[in-house]
């Protein structure tokens, strides 16, 4: 696989559509869909060290490895790469004649996440407080 080819795939798998469908008219009200889209990625190439491998200087190569002394092979090359990406409904646009709304997506899971976070701060700022006054 090429650079193009995961550029490509990149962004077919980056987009506002893995959370939502693309924008329709229902009941003579347009939604449009928002969704936070990151990602990034990357890539690399190596060619084999030559000359004698890390370790032991005695020691033998390593399966695959050339000896001490012998030519490189110019054809072969150690290559590798690789994206992520995350796509988190935010909400949609609703418009409606001359008037434009507004609708949130609530993600129940990072509600919750974020009020545990919450109460986890909250309990250790209150429990540091205690073994202050504590020790006085």
């Amino acid at each position: 696989m090429d650079v193009g080819d995961l550029l490509t795939k990149a962004s077919d798998n980056l987009t506002v559509r893995r959370a939502f469908g693309a924008a329709y008219e229902k009941d003579g009200m347009l939604i449009i869909p928002v969704a936070i889209v990151a990602g990034g990625g990357g890539g690399g190439t190596a060619r084999p060290r030559h000359g004698k491998p890390a370790g032991r200087p005695d020691s033998p190569p390593a399966e695959g490895q050339a000896a001490p002394g012998t030519p490189p092979d110019s054809e072969r090359a150690e290559t590798g790469g690789g994206f992520g990406g995350l796509v988190l409904p935010t909400g949609a646009y609703v418009v409606k004649g001359d008037q434009v709304r507004w609708v949130p997506a609530v993600d129940a899971t990072i509600v919750i996440l974020a009020s545990l976070g919450l109460v986890r701060v909250l309990a250790r700022t209150w429990t540091a407080r205690r073994r202050q006054r504590g020790r006085r």
